[in-house]
């Protein structure tokens, strides 16, 4: 499916966005009713799936609890991002948050019943924690994280990588609030052996079959046990949406967001690197070593992605905007690095040839991206591009064009730019 014709989810009841999940029949409902009749056999649409009738329909539909612009880019699964003019607040709202699933969401949310299960063969023992033990035993902690899909940016590569063609907007920075997976760990037990965690979910296959995973990826022990890396049930002091992991999920902030699992109920301790769907074979790797644009890379020669590179947005304005000449217009934006700080963030309007520094924010905290903004005024009517470049903290800046080509389209993090048309 295209853009054009695969459709996007339809809204759900307020009722239904208040409990924070899609049940069957709130799903099926919302269909029917756009639809004008029941749907046969509807017990067997998984959720999420949009009838074709409507897929092809020119009439605007949105996620449930998600800001009606996302752009979706596929229905199964479902996967949405946020244009960048919408990135534009400091704390990324949860209805701006973009979505990633590689299978299907759980259909039913039993927070009472709900458990997370730790446990594997560097595991000191095996412990299962129901959210409300979560909550009661272990000390409460908000952070504010950036979680950006491996893949965001992917459009811009030639030849062009198999995967949904993110273009900017599969990043976010919201607060999320939950306890340190490291809290967690150690009231298990952590054998001296352990090298790695991994996660399981409550996401289904795609194919339905019960025995498959639709992803199951994880972190090395020493990322696993930093502080800012959580177990969380809240998203800027609310459930999370359901399509970002509600009722549970881990948050690794700085590194690719699908290690940050969603829809939580195991945690491994391994004494390897993990193994689990999506962690092998080409997915979230880019090649050791530089290739040329469309070479075949066997699969010993990937190498798994840890922390994202350094990267910046423009969120304001909006590209395409009309500027009156000799007027001063304002710019804002964020920028990240991974598990590094922001240096400084430069602007250009020549297209790369001279830069100006605009001022820089520090994070609140570690993994939080940091805000930044500057001014610039135009002496001449004609088209412009503003350009942003950010620098991290070891000295390295985004590359202006394109960085080095992969099979997969990951890591992209050359140069946001907007059009100004200055009259």
């Amino acid at each position: 499916m295209t853009k054009k014709t695969l459709g996007t989810i339809v809204e759900h009841t307020a009722d239904a966005a208040e409990k924070q999940g899609f049940t069957r029949r709130d799903f099926i409902a919302s269909m029917s009713a756009l639809l004008g009749s029941r749907i046969v056999f509807a017990g067997a649409l998984p959720l999420g799936m949009v009838p074709v009738a409507l897929a092809n329909n020119e009439q605007a539909f949105k996620i449930a609890g998600k800001h009606s612009e996302l752009v979706v880019l596929n229905d199964r699964p479902i996967n949405a991002e946020t244009p960048a003019h919408l990135l534009d607040d400091k704390v990324t709202p949860s209805d701006k948050l973009f979505v990633r699933n590689n299978g299907i969401p759980p259909t039913e949310i039993d927070l009472d019943n709900w458990t997370l299960t730790v446990e594997g063969e560097s595991a000191e023992q095996k412990k299962v924690y129901s959210i409300a033990e979560l909550k009661s035993r272990f000390t409460h902690y908000s952070y504010q994280l950036t979680l950006e899909c491996g893949g965001n940016g992917r459009a811009e590569f030639s030849p062009q990588a198999k995967g949904n063609q993110w273009t900017t907007g599969a990043v976010g920075c919201p607060k999320w609030t939950g306890v340190r997976l490291a809290d967690v760990l150690k009231d298990v037990g952590i054998k001296a052996d352990a090298v790695y965690i991994g996660y399981y979910g409550k996401d289904s296959h795609l194919s339905g079959d019960p025995s498959k995973q639709a992803i199951s990826r994880g972190v090395p022990i020493q990322k696993a046990l930093e502080d800012e890396c959580l177990i969380a049930w809240a998203m800027n002091d609310e459930q999370i949406p359901l399509m970002n992991g509600h009722p549970l999920r881990l948050v690794i902030g700085g590194w690719p967001a699908s290690t940050s699992g969603k829809w939580l109920e195991r945690i491994v301790i391994r004494d390897q690197v993990h193994d689990g769907a999506k962690m092998l074979g080409t997915a979230y790797r880019v090649p050791c070593k530089p290739v040329a644009p469309g070479t075949k890379v066997a699969d010993e020669d990937m190498c798994i992605i840890h922390a994202m590179p350094v990267k910046s947005l423009i969120t304001f304005p909006k590209s395409g905007i009309h500027q009156k000449i000799k007027q001063p217009l304002k710019l804002r934006g964020h920028a990240w690095a991974g598990d590094k700080e922001i240096q400084q963030v430069k602007i250009s309007k020549d297209f790369g040839q001279t830069w100006q520094t605009v001022t820089l924010a520090k994070a609140v905290n570690k993994n939080a991206w940091q805000h930044w903004q500057g001014e610039v005024s135009f002496d001449k009517t004609g088209y412009y591009e503003i350009w942003a470049k950010a620098t991290d903290s070891d000295g390295i800046s985004q590359p202006m064009i394109l960085p080095g080509w992969n099979p997969k389209g990951y890591l992209n993090n050359a140069c946001h730019r907007v059009a100004i048309q200055v009259v």
